[in-house]
């Protein structure tokens, strides 16, 4: 099916619902969504939730309330529990699930309160390609996905999105700080801002995709292959930085930036 039919089906799929409160993370994903929701719908029956936590970067919590409020759309921030919850914090490999399970209680209960039917979040095709047990909590909680019922792509949804003029249509990747750390270790606050920090100052150089992997003192710096010439010409600058951020040693992984990688010990 080419993307112009799929895009139509997503109309389609938004359409019969009635109603919908998106899960919002701003990225570029939860944008299309968000855009046809409003489109189909009309703003006064769509509703933005976006949720804040440890886990995520105040940065993209603030970019996520921009653009819901360009697009003219009702919105409404949250603070998850999911730091509070010890089954996350162990770590294990259905920390994600774990994590989806307070992202969506959370939502449905907003939902209730303001008198939407329907939740939807912004999975695609693509994401079937990794471990993600997320998909699990998605399923238990009725969650809706209409792009990924739809059919639609990563690369589809970003064509798109530039279609619409949507900001978000050229925006890296984003993923849940906790991403960053290997299953086994528990997740903290310190480790979270360490990475946090240590990728902000990537991406000030200029660096678009980025992952910082913790691995104890060790930082495994992700970045795609046409970037490795910036960290390299600016190492030491790199190096001197994440050490002030508690980073012993910083490595480049000459694989380069990959989803999941911290998935490949599965």
């Amino acid at each position: 099916m080419e993307t112009g039919a799929k895009y139509q089906k997503l109309k389609e799929i938004v359409k019969r619902l009635g109603d919908a409160m998106v899960a919002y993370s701003g990225g570029v994903d939860s944008t299309l969504l968000l855009k046809v929701c409003v489109d189909v719908l009309g703003s006064d029956r769509v509703l933005a939730f976006i949720a804040a936590s440890e886990t995520y970067p105040e940065k993209e919590v603030e970019a996520a309330c921009v653009v819901a409020k360009s697009l003219g759309v009702q919105y409404e921030v949250m603070r998850t529990t999911e730091m509070e919850d010890g089954a996350f914090l162990a770590n294990t490999k259905d920390r994600c699930y774990y994590c989806k399970l307070h992202l969506f209680d959370d939502a449905l209960k907003i939902g209730r309160s303001r008198g939407f039917k329907n939740v939807l979040e912004g999975s695609n095709v693509d994401d079937q390609g990794d471990y993600r047990p997320g998909r699990r909590a998605i399923a238990e909680k009725k969650i809706l996905s209409p792009l990924l019922e739809a059919g639609l792509t990563k690369k589809e949804i970003r064509a798109l999105s530039e279609q619409l003029g949507l900001p978000t249509f050229d925006k890296p990747s984003l993923a849940c700080l906790a991403s960053r750390i290997p299953y086994g270790t528990k997740i903290n606050e310190r480790i979270l801002r360490m990475i946090e920090r240590s990728e902000e100052f990537l991406t000030s150089l200029g660096i678009g995709q980025v992952r910082v992997r913790y691995h104890g003192g060790v930082a495994r710096v992700e970045v795609e292959e046409n970037d490795f010439d910036t960290v390299l010409n600016h190492r030491e600058e790199i190096v001197d930085a994440l050490r002030d951020f508690g980073f012993i040693y910083v490595t480049l992984d000459l694989k380069g930036y990959r989803t999941g990688s911290m998935n490949e010990v599965l």
